[in-house]
């Protein structure tokens, strides 16, 4: 075996390739050898400076550690997908081709054999199998999801380089056989705004959290999330318990304060608000500054409210 070496590892597979007939196929791995090489020649890397192993519905490329990185991630974020609409424009509805990718950097080495031996290359393939970049691709319209190691990331989107905008990637955490591994999505998180957490995303009540690391109220993320505990109060202080009720359901509850939501108070005694979506200029309760108050329950309202508002 030689001795492990740095290589850039470029990921391809296609989905739902065991659905489609021999012929079909045949036509899809043409495709993917296609685009690989498409996408490849974009960014400046000529066959003399990568290996590449086949694997049925798959393709993995070894590249020369002193090609450029950034090239490779604008042409996956570019040339890449208009490879794809390309092919899918000309193609019949049972011929569509579908991607999902990763990118990923580290060391790896060959056996007599020829084989390719590397706990970084088993990291990149276990993104490329993972929950969410399969979930990612089927939530999108697109034909291309993409998901970057954490040392892609930390090397080259976070810096902004030109084609490149690190705002387009999110954090996700994806279940390996070793433990959750961190990797980083391009585009929206699977789920976003119902289950976020169950793919190692955000979710914040109902909305995603702005890159899609933290879940909060509802408990801890399937997959390795970090859980916020309920919501603090206006005043600071804390808003009760931990949240209950029916599962995948963010539930709230107060007892006193003033808890503001995204500029709206709510104020009062709360009883039996369930389903409901509150957003804007909406008052519920005395705001203290002459605002009509709206409804309210005549029953007295001394001490805390135990009432709770359900989402």
């Amino acid at each position: 075996m030689t001795d492990p070496v740095s290589r850039t590892i470029l990921l391809f597979d296609i989905e739902r390739f065991s659905d489609r007939d021999d012929i079909e196929q045949n036509y899809l791995r043409r495709m993917l050898y296609d685009i690989a090489d498409r996408t490849l020649t974009a960014a400046g890397i000529g066959e003399d400076r990568r290996i590449r192993a086949d694997r049925g519905d798959a393709v993995m490329e070894l590249i020369d550690a002193n090609a450029s990185v950034t090239a490779l991630l604008r042409a996956l974020l570019t040339e890449t997908p208009v490879q794809l609409h390309g092919v899918n424009r000309m193609a019949s509805s049972s011929a569509q081709i579908r991607l999902r990718a990763v990118l990923a950097t580290g060391y790896v080495a060959i056996d007599e054999r020829d084989g390719w031996v590397g706990s970084d290359l088993n990291h990149a393939c276990r993104l490329l199998d993972g929950d969410v970049l399969r979930a990612a691709l089927r939530e999108r319209t697109g034909d291309l999801a993409l998901c970057v190691s954490e040392d892609v990331h930390r090397g080259i989107v976070r810096h902004g380089h030109p084609g490149i905008v690190p705002e387009e990637f999110r954090p996700v955490t994806v279940a390996g056989k070793n433990g959750p591994m961190k990797a980083w999505l391009h585009g929206t998180v699977p789920g976003a705004g119902t289950a976020a957490a169950a793919y190692g995303g955000a979710a914040a009540g109902t909305a995603e959290a702005a890159h899609g690391g933290v879940a909060s109220a509802t408990g801890e993320a399937a997959h390795g999330g970090v859980a916020g505990g309920s919501p603090e109060g206006a005043d600071g202080g804390p808003s009760g318990g931990p949240a209950s009720g029916a599962e995948g359901a963010a539930v709230f509850h107060f007892h006193g304060g003033a808890p503001s939501f995204g500029g709206s108070l709510v104020g009062g005694d709360l009883h039996g608000v369930s389903g409901g979506f509150v957003a804007g200029d909406v008052v519920l309760g005395s705001t203290g500054d002459g605002r009509p108050e709206g409804p309210r329950d005549p029953r007295p309202s001394d001490g805390p409210s135990d009432g709770s508002a359900r989402r």
